[in-house]
């Protein structure tokens, strides 16, 4: 996927973490990032940050549960700019609930942000990026959506491996329009959703974590950002359907 133009990129749930970290990345390769997130705020300080780096970027919220609100944001990207290249669908919520307290709702939601939420995103593109013979698509997984079971997250587990099933079917769906589909399974991350006492490790069960991992430290989300923009570039163009597991070594050193 090769043009003369920056690329428009656009990144769910770039306001913290995985997100800005991925729009700050492709910011520094010269890419126009449309920054979407609930958090407005945040959103906005990403905008703040890739624009004092020398970088271009607009902040436009975005719930990825609502459909309507989706198909206008990606509508009004197309209108604007003329098209939409990439597509990084970070948007993701994790909350630590034992299934005997498991509502439907509670389910519905994770499930209806974690993996939905890519659909409502990705679908509305898909048509200028088959009239363009040209798009790369990349999904957020988890390691606990390709190998682990999370006890007390069995819903976030059971939207992280939809999401894998998700990269398969649309890459090979895809594929002859030109669009790739790929995938990225991060493992213990220093973010504020892995630092949540309340729905995650917290400080000190993330630094346990880390004594375990073969690489000896957690990742950074800039080391989750690097992978998501080689997927997305030219580097890549022969790789599609596919789940990278970006981990430490964690997954294959376990024994």
């Amino acid at each position: 996927m090769t043009t003369d133009k920056p690329r428009i990129v656009l990144v769910t749930g770039a306001g913290i973490g995985i997100g800005r970290a991925t729009a700050e990345a492709f910011a520094a390769e010269g890419d126009h990032v449309v920054v979407t997130d609930v958090l407005r705020a945040e959103g906005q300080e990403t905008v703040k940050a890739i624009s004092a780096a020398g970088g271009s970027a607009e902040f436009l919220p975005l719930d990825v549960t609502s459909t309507a609100e989706a198909d206008a944001l990606v509508a009004d990207v197309e209108a604007r700019h003329g098209r939409l290249d990439v597509i990084v669908a970070n948007a993701g919520i994790a909350h630590k609930v034992p299934l005997v307290e498991m509502s439907d709702e509670r389910w519905d939601h994770t499930f209806d942000v974690d993996l939905k939420g890519m659909l409502r995103v990705v679908r509305p593109a898909l048509a200028g990026m088959r009239a363009r013979r040209s798009g790369a698509i990349v999904c957020l997984s988890s390691i606990m959506g390709v190998a682990y079971g999370w006890d007390e997250h069995v819903h976030y587990s059971a939207a992280k491996a939809g999401v894998v099933g998700l990269v398969r079917g649309l890459a090979v769906e895809l594929a002859r329009d030109g669009i790739r589909v790929n995938g990225v399974a991060p493992g213990y991350i220093r973010t504020a959703q892995l630092l949540s006492e309340k729905n995650s490790l917290g400080p000190a069960g993330a630094e346990k974590a880390a004594e375990f991992i073969p690489m000896g430290r957690l990742g950074e989300p800039a080391d989750i950002a690097d992978v998501i923009a080689f997927l997305a570039s030219d580097a890549a163009r022969y790789l599609t359907g596919q789940t990278i597991a970006v981990d430490g070594g964690l997954l294959v050193g376990r024994y």
